[in-house]
């Protein structure tokens, strides 16, 4: 089976219909699909931007909120403005990259939704809490692991592994021959390219 990998950042608007979708298309393409949270302030920062350049360019940043208002409105899934944008998304980051597989993966996708579908602080360790109970996910105990100095470190290992491949931003397919595509639109291209390279 061919394989993918699905690096997405929760603070990230355009991969929350990402999140939503990414997993169907592999299937039917049957790639398998490994998902590679991460951090994009390190690569923003490396950029010269404080602040995701949807703030630092007021009118990128409201034709992106449309953007993406339609694209869940044709998905038929809720969409709600967090406040504040961008979401602090370290502690989300940290408990998904404690978590191995589909776990993660449902998590992840239950982020999205309360972030972006209904507006919720991700910050909020008691919600990370209630969306891993959800899960069918022991809180405490993957709370406690994903605090640990080892995972915070395999977390700055995983942003600064997605610097070094050629990320710039959140979604991205990375293929196993190394391609990158940028874009909660480019899902289906960056899948297809991997399906390609099994045969």
């Amino acid at each position: 089976m061919a394989g993918a990998e699905f690096w997405y950042e929760f603070a990230s608007t355009y991969s929350y219909p990402a999140a939503l979708r990414v997993g169907a298309l592999a299937e039917e393409r049957s790639v398998s699909l490994a998902w590679r949270p991460f951090l994009l302030g390190p690569i923003f920062a490396a950029q010269g931007w404080r602040d995701s350049p949807f703030n630092v360019y007021p009118a990128k940043g409201r034709y992106m909120w449309r953007d993406v208002e339609r694209t869940c409105e044709a998905m038929g899934v809720p969409f709600k403005r967090p406040e504040p944008f961008p979401q602090p998304s370290l502690l989300a980051a940290r408990v998904a990259l404690a978590l191995q597989d589909e776990e993660r993966a449902s998590f992840s996708r239950q982020v999205y939704v309360a972030e972006f579908g209904q507006g919720a602080s991700i910050a909020d360790r008691a919600m990370l809490a209630s969306l891993l109970t959800a899960c069918g996910i022991d809180p405490t105990a993957t709370l406690e692991r994903a605090e640990s100095d080892a995972n915070k470190a395999a977390l700055k290992a995983e942003c600064a592994r997605a610097a070094e491949i050629g990320i710039v931003g959140a979604p991205s397919i990375v293929t196993a021959d190394g391609e990158v595509f940028w874009g909660n639109d480019r899902l289906e291209q960056g899948l297809d390219w991997a399906a390609r390279a099994r045969v």
